[in-house]
């Protein structure tokens, strides 16, 4: 069994956007490939998405798996459960996420799902004043709280804290974390995209610093073995580094995750080491 899944909810009706959040471009991407690229870095198992009934998502990795909630409009805890339930015993703990927080950080995910012992049930960040039922960690077992609570018609997220084993997770606490301090001091990982004016002002940030890393032919042909470029994808920092990500070229993320997907979200505080595949090297 994996120690933690991730839920992203992308079922929401984005009134206030005025289009579907989950599509929103993103710098060569969308918000909801995105966000679960990003929790899919922080957990070892599944990552679930929670479609509204007969929502058309946008292409998401081929790993991440779809389900629909059953009643549209019922709020979070519906699509929770839904997510829950798909999950199943694959793993005993989910970060649930929805999907408008593209500033969101893996060492935050890390950070709240870490926080998660036998003696709690849910891991609760409090953020700028607010709880943030949404960007928190959940044991996956709670399935059966929640489905109590929408037969009871009790759908609000602070129902079910009243019945569960809580972690208030302030934004102090949230912060000595080493590597989240570093990586995500001012805590946007919670920051969510609710109006058109909250999109333009966070598409127009700068793109997370990224080193880069050249080896064999590419680093010979450049002259450029570690540089610094500014990217939000794979696809943008192979761009910067003057590399064409075509069959030939595989990429390392941080020493581990080997890839070729363009797409693939990166972070502040991130190395991604460029290679000629067939060179190995």
């Amino acid at each position: 069994m994996a120690q933690a899944a991730a839920i992203v909810l992308a079922g929401g009706k984005s009134s206030r956007m005025g289009s579907p959040k989950a599509a929103l471009a993103w710098h060569g991407s969308t918000l909801l490939r995105r966000v679960t690229g990003i929790v899919a870095r922080s957990v070892d198992g599944p990552v679930v998405v929670v479609s509204a009934p007969g929502q058309e998502l946008p292409a998401l990795d081929s790993a991440v798996e779809v389900v629909a909630d059953e009643r549209e409009g019922r709020g979070p805890l519906q699509g929770l459960a839904a997510g829950l339930a798909a999950i199943g015993d694959r793993a005993e703990v989910a970060y649930v996420s929805s999907t408008d927080v593209p500033l969101l950080h893996p060492a935050f995910v890390r950070r709240v799902i870490g926080a998660l012992d036998d003696q709690l049930d849910v891991v609760l960040p409090e953020v700028g004043g607010y709880r943030q039922p949404l960007s928190a960690a959940y044991r996956v077992d709670l399935l059966s709280a929640f489905n109590a609570l929408i037969a009871a018609d009790r759908m609000r997220p602070a129902f079910l804290f009243e019945r569960s084993r809580v972690l208030h997770l302030e934004e102090a606490d949230l912060l000595q974390n080493g590597a989240l301090h570093r990586l995500d001091p001012s805590l946007a990982s919670v920051s969510n995209l609710n109006e058109p004016a909250d999109y333009e002002r966070a598409h127009a940030l700068p793109a997370p610093e990224i080193t880069v890393e050249l080896f064999g032919p590419l680093a010979t042909r450049t002259g450029k073995r570690r540089q610094t470029v500014e990217a939000w994808s794979l696809g943008a920092a192979a761009t910067a580094a003057e590399i064409i990500l075509d069959e030939h070229i595989v990429a390392a993320l941080n020493g581990d995750q080997i890839t070729r997907d363009p797409e693939l979200p990166l972070v502040s505080g991130d190395t991604v080491a460029f290679m000629v595949a067939d060179a190995g090297g």
